[in-house]
């Protein structure tokens, strides 16, 4: 019996799962097993997968389009091992990432953890950007895995894992966005522990369409009120933020062209603060200044996606079903 079992949802993206099994396929560490669960993708990777069949200990299902949380659930269902693993499939394991999340769990066993994501050397310049803007704490408050963190760290499905007795207990993802916070959330409130495992990190690639990641950040942000409409005390001032910095810009260009032009100036400090800091990152001037616009994508579309789903939700009062809402998507 494999002591992990990693499963992976996939809609669509054959090329990014071969980048993701061949870096499976190289790991110093080989005691685990891969389900890679096809959400009925139109596009598919079943000959990917057969490339790798001599390579790991790889389970490909292909099943009916329901759902990535489905999807893993689909999987671990069929899985056997200890821990169970999730990646998306758009992330690259380093290669010790098994070997050093076992010697973890060995000397100091947890129930659920999560590590970082980070950008790799031969990213294109712009997921680059795209990963500073999610990581900095800057513009997150090092929520997903920094070193210095405004909120205790939640892992995240891009790399995550809890053990079989949690499964067990708590069951599997339900199907909504965010789906990976609810989940940790439910974790936590059974009673089980936590960790992050901060060398246990992958390359997550994420969007290289500023248009897809503005709409995928638009979306964290709506999520994030439905998140605490159904824990109500989730929500954490570091959440806000963003929806505070669209309100902010707003409020600091109105009063630069109808007041005083220096009223800019917070807002400037705010854009130096950010190439700067990217700069010294990634010691590359292109990507400083790549990461200051994915950062305004970010705040932005996070922020007003957080602003709408409020007013909408709470101050009009139309997430009292939330709970049906994610029933009818046939969670758990």
């Amino acid at each position: 019996m494999p002591y992990f079992s990693v499963i992976i949802p996939v809609y669509n993206r054959p090329a990014e799962v071969d980048d993701l099994l061949r870096s499976l396929a190289e790991q110093s560490c080989q005691d685990f097993e891969v389900y890679l669960v096809e959400d009925g993708s139109t596009v598919r990777c079943e000959e990917v997968a057969k490339r790798y069949e001599n390579r790991l200990d790889l389970h490909y299902h292909y099943k009916e389009n329901e759902g990535r949380s489905i999807a893993r659930n689909y999987g671990i269902e069929r899985a056997s091992g200890e821990y169970f693993i999730f990646f998306d499939s758009d992330c690259v394991i380093p290669k010790d990432y098994f070997k050093t999340l076992k010697a973890e769990l060995e000397r100091e066993p947890v129930d659920c953890f999560g590590g970082p994501d980070a950008a790799s050397d031969d990213f294109s310049d712009v997921q680059k950007a795209i990963n500073f803007s999610m990581t900095s704490f800057l513009t997150t408050g090092g929520i997903r895995g920094g070193k210095v963190q405004l909120e205790k760290f939640v892992p995240r499905s891009f790399n995550m894992g809890y053990s079989r007795k949690v499964w067990e207990k708590v069951g599997g993802f339900r199907e909504m966005f965010s789906e990976d916070i609810d989940m940790s959330t439910r974790i936590r409130q059974a009673g089980f522990t936590t960790r992050l495992i901060r060398d246990a990190y992958v390359y997550h690639k994420r969007r290289v369409d500023l248009k897809k990641f503005a709409r995928q950040t638009y979306v964290f942000g709506m999520s994030r009120i439905t998140l605490k409409l159904l824990y109500p005390d989730s929500l954490k001032l570091v959440h806000c933020l963003p929806a505070v910095f669209v309100l902010g810009c707003i409020a600091l260009i109105l009063l630069a062209i109808f007041w005083r032009w220096w009223a800019i100036l917070p807002l400037a400090l705010y854009v130096v603060m950010l190439w700067v800091s990217a700069l010294v990152k990634t010691k590359s001037l292109k990507i400083a200044s790549l990461a200051v616009v994915t950062s305004f994508v970010q705040l932005g579309a996070y922020g007003f996606g957080f602003i709408k789903a409020f007013v909408w939700k709470i101050l009009l009062g139309h997430g009292r079903d939330i709970n049906e809402e994610i029933a009818m998507r046939k969670g758990k």
